[in-house]
């Protein structure tokens, strides 16, 4: 009795599989375009609002890039992270500093901003990636309290204190200076796009792969040879360093920082984001970002009952769709030859490792061994 080792495929004869609908490069250039005409047409139009309403696509676009940090912690690596938002302030406040102490313009503040949020990130979550699911998230939040209680005991007295730090300088771009909201509008939503295109890009790389497979199953990620513990504190890292990005976008936006900007519900909707729109989805992320900070003002009026409709509309959410509004679609990769599926290569069809026609001699495979049938694991003459 001996055994060829095969792994299902498809049934004989099956059609290709039908790639995964997109829009077209001309459709998406058109879409973005007319995004960006937003505070064009606003000003056309002559609204006394269009200041507040860019204002709001301002705050929309700064949550999108910290939800766009998180998921890669919480989406990509599946780590439960609920203290985000102290990246955030260490980014904010690193800016403040070099600018109002060391008079650096505040975009030369960027670099160093990141480099200081990662290396925090790196110094505290050392010691508890190896920790799994609530037992981490708590002591996420933990983390987010002690950032928030040394910012207001004004740390090395350069924090400022509960009062924060004010007067933080416009940025600067080519010499133009950035101060009215179309002109944060441009440089928010610019750094959005740039995060998604560089988000997307590691998703498909390498360790975007890897963190996937520890998502799905951490077990199976290190009997294959993944560093888990390496590729999660990496995750942490890179999140918190785009995270810290924001921080300095937040700071020259505001002009003015406190403790009390980065508490713990920060994170929370933050996280809120991540999970509504879809966990690893960046589709679900911007969508995510514009029902949770956006959608909220358009109730304004509704002040006393806005919250209450918003968090029931969360737990029928979480109940009916937990997976979130956009949920990331299955993975696919290019394989390469002779796994890539071409005739002739005798292994899996259509980018998918498997058995089918090619595996029972379909046209271009290997013909089946003599004595039984292909991909049934035995010989006929060993029954």
């Amino acid at each position: 009795m001996s055994f060829s080792p095969s792994v299902p495929g498809p049934p004989a004869g099956s059609p290709p599989a039908a790639p995964e609908a997109r829009l077209p490069l001309p459709a998406k250039a058109a879409g973005v375009a007319a995004f960006f005409l937003i505070p064009v047409v606003l000003q056309k139009a002559g609204l006394g609002s269009a200041p507040y309403w860019l204002d709001v696509l301002n705050t929309v676009g700064l949550y999108a890039i910290l939800a766009l940090s998180l998921n890669v912690i919480l989406g990509h690596a599946g780590m439960f992270h609920m203290g985000h938002a102290a990246f955030f302030a260490v980014g904010a406040y690193v800016t403040a500093v070099l600018n109002l102490d060391c008079g650096w313009p505040v975009l030369w503040t960027l670099p160093a901003a990141g480099l200081a949020a990662g290396l925090f990130a790196a110094v505290v979550a050392g010691p508890i990636i190896h920790l799994r699911g609530d037992y981490l998230l708590i002591v996420t939040i933990g983390i987010v309290e002690i950032i928030r209680i040394a910012l207001t005991n004004d740390v090395f007295g350069l924090t400022g204190g509960p009062n924060g730090r004010m007067g933080i300088a416009r940025p600067t771009v080519f010499g133009f200076r950035i101060t009215r909201p179309q002109h944060f509008f441009y440089l928010i939503w610019f750094s959005v796009a740039v995060s998604l295109v560089l988000f997307r890009r590691l998703e498909l790389s390498r360790f975007g792969r890897a963190l996937r497979f520890i998502k799905e199953d951490p077990v199976a990620a290190e009997g294959i040879g993944i560093n888990t513990s390496r590729h999660k504190l990496l995750a942490f890292v890179i999140g918190a360093v785009w995270a810290g990005f924001a921080g300095t976008i937040y700071a020259a936006r505001m002009r003015t920082i406190s403790p009390d900007s980065f508490n713990f519900s920060e994170s929370v909707l933050l996280f809120t984001i991540v999970i509504l729109g879809g966990s690893g989805s960046r589709r679900g992320v911007l969508l995510g970002s514009f029902l949770v900070m956006g959608l909220p003002e358009l109730f304004r009026g509704f002040q006393e009952s806005r919250l209450l409709v918003f968090g029931a509309a969360l737990v029928v959410m979480m109940i009916f769709r937990p997976q979130g509004l956009l949920p990331p679609g299955p993975a696919a990769y290019m394989l390469p030859p002779p796994w890539d599926g071409a005739p002739g290569a005798g292994g899996a069809r259509n980018g998918a490792f498997g058995g089918g026609a090619d595996e029972a001699g379909g046209a271009g495979g290997p013909s089946p061994p003599a004595g039984g049938p292909a991909g049934t694991g035995t010989s006929g003459e060993g029954r």
